[in-house]
């Protein structure tokens, strides 16, 4: 809590329980003068948005809306050079977050907050994504349900006590967050990892195999997808259509058992339809036109990459330090991907591109010659060479082996003429 609390708390503000308390606590338990709500948009469903400002209305809280779906949707497109993928689903949430924070924070400077809020509890990775964003600034950052202990069972009756517009705490069965990246579903029975949950939890997929087959094409420009079926499209729009035409074949769920960053482990499950489709053919197209060791090396690259968008630290030193190796190997990033969507999966079944490192005659079983003048026969030296030393290493170790078994049985004999 700050030492002298006063002015406007900037909240960032979903309109469901959490958040609701928080007005009326932030003033009552830190002695604020004012709040002033922020609602920014990445993606998510109209009626959140509904929510939101009739909730806001009801209170009479001032409340902002803020439009940031272009800038996370250029972090998403930065994401897909990198392969962004942790514990082996698609960042979104995740990258949503600092996106967020930063849209708050403006508001806030705007505004002459003196503070920023958040209602995350303190067992999540958000209040780490959001803190490391208000943290830069000079304003004071709070948290309420956090810093108070305060349980959702607590929250109900607050509500009910003070008359606040919720209706029996966030309003639904499960916990949802949307973003035009992902859409996450977890709580209830689903933090049971035994639990096997049923079609009802999914929206924006399909059960796999309940469409035709169908083939798309995508077109990469330096690491970044520019076009659906030759047709220029931005990053927004390709996002929204690749949701619902991939959303249709069941592509893009992931239940998995995720490690959060602050050592508990959780049962997630998400939609991300569009990114799968676009992970897939990025890396599809990466295959054909860099080389063995960059591929190799990327590797590593993307997968810390990877760790610090998980964690929301997409500003870090180290986070530009990867993205210029990243950058730099998207330069020959550029062609074409051809897609197959089918029974819950997007295959890569073409790719194309004037960068490819590969050449047919080389590769051909009816070329007798490769390329540069080398021919089939000049890999035999190679191969009298390849795993040589483990050969020999093997050699050495039996013959050693054998030697104290033979000294072992030669120790053990008696002279019978003594």
């Amino acid at each position: 809590m700050t030492s002298d609390p006063s002015g406007t708390v900037a909240l960032a503000f979903s309109g469901g329980l959490d958040t609701t308390v928080c007005v009326p606590l932030i003033k009552e338990e830190y002695g604020y003068d004012d709040v002033i709500g922020v609602t920014v948009d990445v993606g998510q469903p109209a009626k959140e948005f509904d929510e939101a400002e009739e909730t806001a209305e009801e209170l009479g809280l001032e409340h902002f809306v803020v439009d940031a779906k272009a800038e996370f949707a250029d972090l998403c497109m930065q994401s897909v050079k990198a392969n962004g993928t942790y514990q082996g689903y698609p960042l979104g949430t995740a990258l949503a977050r600092p996106v967020i924070a930063n849209a708050i924070l403006e508001v806030a400077e705007e505004q002459g907050c003196s503070a920023l809020a958040h209602g995350c509890t303190g067992k999540g990775n958000d209040q780490l994504r959001f803190e490391a964003v208000w943290r830069a600034s000079d304003l004071d950052v709070l948290a309420p349900i956090r810093e108070l202990g305060l349980t959702r069972e607590w929250e109900n009756e607050y509500a009910a006590e003070k008359g606040l517009p919720v209706e029996g705490g966030d309003g639904g069965r499960w916990s949802i967050d949307t973003n035009l990246w992902s859409r996450s579903v977890e709580g209830s029975e689903l933090e049971d990892p035994s639990y096997v949950p049923g079609e009802e939890i999914y929206d924006w997929t399909t059960a796999p195999g309940s469409a035709e087959t169908e083939t798309l094409e995508l077109t990469f420009e330096q690491g970044v997808p520019v076009a659906l079926d030759g047709e220029a499209i931005d990053a927004v729009e390709l996002i929204e259509q690749l949701n619902e035409t991939a959303g249709k074949h069941g592509v893009g769920r992931s239940d998995i058992m995720e490690d959060r960053m602050l050592g508990l482990k959780v049962r997630e499950n998400y939609e991300h339809p569009a990114a799968t489709v676009l992970l897939n053919a990025h890396e599809a197209l990466e295959s054909l036109v860099l080389t063995q060791e960059e591929r190799a090396f990327k590797q590593q690259v993307d997968q810390r990459w990877a760790q610090k968008g998980y964690e929301g630290l997409v500003e870090a030193p180290l986070t530009k330090a990867l993205e210029s190796f990243i950058e730099q190997t998207q330069t020959k990033v550029t062609g074409t991907v051809t897609v197959k969507l089918d029974g819950g999966q997007a295959r890569p079944v073409g790719r194309d591109s004037d960068y490819a490192v590969y050449s047919e005659s080389a590769a051909s079983f009816n070329e007798e010659a490769v390329t540069d003048d080398i021919e089939q026969d000049d890999a035999t030296g190679v191969a009298k060479y390849h795993g040589f030393q483990s050969r020999l290493a093997n050699r050495v170790a039996a013959n050693v082996a054998a030697k104290q078994a033979e000294a072992a049985t030669d120790g053990g004999q008696t002279d019978d003429s003594e």
